[in-house]
């Protein structure tokens, strides 16, 4: 198994990028969103790899850094997601956004990754939400400050009746301060959203 490459990006390939180390080009796919696009063709960067071997093919998928390769691992242990699916996943959002989706059972949100219908989105939310830990967000809320706060709790399933995301109404409430009623945290939590 490789584990990681340390190289220079030695040019693209579709879904990915080549990094050339002690004169070996390796093909490397990585996420649309990856930062490893973003580097230049003599910096040295370290790509950190998950080798897949099937009968008739061996591909490396590469990451900028462990918190996503973890991610991408875990998405593969989902019957009927494959790489080609967990790499759909992890282009079209963030990863804490990802973590967001899954720890919120919102399914809605993973459909937006190409090639990812919603059985298999609800089979992700339903196998991994648990496996995930406490998924501190950007937005600062996690599952547990939801579930643990009544009211916080109501104000998600009046603002996901209003047609918002759950991951969306939980990231509209993180930061307000405690001890709110229901209103007032929906109130304030419609002001953020528009």
């Amino acid at each position: 198994m490789i584990h990681h490459i340390r190289g220079r990006i030695d040019g693209t390939i579709d879904g990915g990028i080549v990094v050339e180390s002690n004169g070996i080009g390796y093909e490397v796919f990585v996420p649309d969103n990856s930062e490893l696009y973003l580097k230049k063709g003599n910096e040295e960067v370290k790509v950190l790899t998950v080798m897949i071997v099937k009968e008739d093919d061996v591909k490396l998928y590469g990451f900028s850094d462990k918190e996503t390769m973890a991610l991408f691992r875990k998405l593969l242990t989902v019957s009927g997601v494959g790489a080609k699916g967990a790499m759909a996943l992890l282009s079209a959002m963030p990863v804490n956004d990802l973590k967001q989706a899954i720890a919120f059972d919102d399914a809605a949100t993973l459909t937006r990754a190409n090639g990812i219908g919603k059985k298999i989105a609800q089979r992700i939310c339903l196998e991994l939400k648990d496996k995930l830990g406490d998924i501190s967000t950007t937005a600062g809320v996690t599952l547990a400050d939801i579930s643990a706060a009544d009211d916080k709790a109501m104000a998600v399933d009046a603002l996901m009746a209003l047609g918002y995301s759950r991951s969306e109404a939980a990231a509209a409430l993180g930061g307000l301060e405690e001890g709110l009623t229901t209103e007032e945290y929906i109130k304030k939590a419609l002001k953020k959203l528009f």
